[in-house]
């Protein structure tokens, strides 16, 4: 398989461009690539071409691999958009490259019936894409504005999770908003490999804004942030899988709190300018051990932000688009023709897109003051059989299996942006609003002790207890059976 890339375009001066291929390298494919070139509103930098014949090259763009090979070509290229490009395209072949494409993380755009456009040249313009608006129920947010932007330009960054979904995506973009330096911090050099060929093309390891730590070690956090000196701190670190974290909770609390600890001194001690940490809706009223210990990095951010610099957290919904997201894993059962697994036939949840995820983290950037909670107003949420319905009609499959599994302990079956003891206040951005919650009772340190203890004796039961004196109201939520059938784990519940 060919591993030619083609010059990049300078994104300081053009935006943001998606690598892109065109599956297809007859006519259409070749008049989309001159169009999509010679347009950079488009938004699109086209890598190369998918095509069974593989001996063509066209504009100096190769032939990556053929039509069979689409997801892999999609990883190992980091492509973010896959463009169907083929004449008379059989409905059925349409839906399994559609579905292929989305397996690999990207979206998918696709020119309409070939028959208008026979006399006349394609063009960039006659694409399509599959509509994002109708499977997160509402239009999408463009929220990276040029004062967030800004923030990022000639000052030293540090992303913790870099090889995380958020946290790769975030070094995606901040890497092109031209910081004195990016700091990519990760526990797993896997992680760290697969980040560095994505954005420069080699993995050679030798670039010395890559950090392999673990936050959980207070020791290494305040050493690194001593040496490297960040101004600006993106945390996305995370344990974030809601089943395992309801039977494993100790490691729940040393990441997602005391990892969040660490993190927040060590920026204190050094005088960092902003701190964004990477929270969940599921922190809002929360019942699981997920959103309970998301709620107690909020509280543990807020109660550190009284120094020179600007502390927030920022709350996501689920994320669309997304490597191992939902419609990931949908695409994936789609393609091998089993059933959906869904957990409810009424259970919802907010989406968003991963675009809209990582510019709602640069405007809290931008906007975050002393411990906020900023949150994406996401309008109302979608039912997850809607958007698994609404994703096949788009691939051409009406005909879908879904098959229900009951809701996992801790699970809600509707999510909330805020709590009901928090009041939602406006921005200067009229989709992003924000929250300030009241304060932890005068023994919140002496409790936060006993769950520090509690984590490092590994006691489940322990841990269990200290967050519910430590979050008046939490409860873990009971298991919803879909008739009398056991809870099962169907898709990955990320934030």
């Amino acid at each position: 398989m060919s591993t030619h890339v083609p010059p990049q375009r300078n994104s300081s001066t053009e935006g943001r461009q998606l690598r892109t291929v065109i599956v297809g390298a007859g006519a259409a494919g070749r008049a989309l690539a001159r169009d999509i070139l010679g347009v950079t509103s488009f938004g699109l930098v086209p890598v190369g071409f998918v095509d069974d014949d593989g001996s063509l090259e066209v504009l100096e763009l190769p032939v990556l691999g053929p039509l069979d090979k689409l997801t892999e070509i999609v990883i190992e290229h980091r492509i973010e958009v896959v463009v169907l490009a083929i004449p008379s395209l059989p409905r059925e072949r349409f839906r399994v490259l559609a579905l292929d494409a989305a397996r690999g993380g990207a979206h998918i755009r696709y020119l309409p019936s070939f028959l208008a456009a026979l006399e006349r040249d394609i063009v960039g313009s006659d694409l399509r894409a599959l509509d994002v608006r109708a499977l997160i129920g509402r239009n999408e947010v463009r929220l990276v504005s040029p004062e967030a932007q800004a923030l990022i330009k000639g000052r030293r960054v540090l992303v913790t999770g870099a090889g995380g979904s958020i946290g790769s995506e975030l070094c995606r973009q901040l890497s092109t908003f031209e910081p004195s330096k990016l700091y990519m911090l990760d526990h797993d050099e896997s992680n760290l490999h697969r980040l560095q060929l994505e954005l420069s093309g080699e993995a050679l390891l030798d670039d010395d804004g890559l950090v392999v730590a673990d936050i959980r070690d207070r020791g290494r956090i305040h050493q690194l942030f001593g040496e490297l000196r960040p101004d600006v701190v993106f945390h996305a670190a995370a344990h974030k899988h809601l089943p395992l974290l309801e039977k494993h909770p100790c490691e729940g609390v040393k990441t997602n709190v005391l990892g969040t600890q660490n993190l927040v001194e060590a920026a204190l001690w050094f005088g960092v300018e902003r701190f964004i940490f990477i929270s969940t809706d599921k922190a809002a009223d929360p019942s699981s051990v997920l959103g309970a210990t998301k709620r107690l990095g909020e509280i543990v951010v807020q109660e550190h932000a009284h120094g020179s610099g600007s502390f927030a957290s920022v709350r996501f919904g689920n994320v669309l688009g997304s490597r191992g997201s939902l419609l990931t894993v949908i695409s994936e059962q789609l393609r091998n023709g089993s059933s959906v697994t869904v957990t409810h036939p009424d259970v919802t949840r907010f989406f968003m897109t991963i675009e809209e995820a990582v510019g709602l983290v640069l405007e809290a950037a931008r906007m975050a003051d002393r411990g906020e909670v900023f949150v994406l107003d996401m309008g109302k949420p979608v039912r997850i059989v809607d958007l698994v319905r609404t994703f096949a009609a788009q691939v051409h499959l009406t005909d879908v299996d879904i098959r229900f599994t009951g809701l996992r302990p801790g699970e809600k079956l509707n999510e909330a942006l805020f709590s009901e003891n928090e009041v939602r206040r406006p921005t200067d951005h009229q989709r992003i609003f924000k929250t300030l919650a009241g304060k932890p009772n005068s023994d919140f340190p002496h409790m936060f002790q006993e769950l520090d203890q509690a984590a490092a004796a590994n006691d489940p039961a322990r841990v269990r207890a200290a967050l519910r004196r430590m979050l008046p109201g939490y409860e873990p939520a009971q298991p919803v059976l879909v008739g009398g059938v056991a809870a099962a784990a169907p898709y990955p519940d990320y934030f």
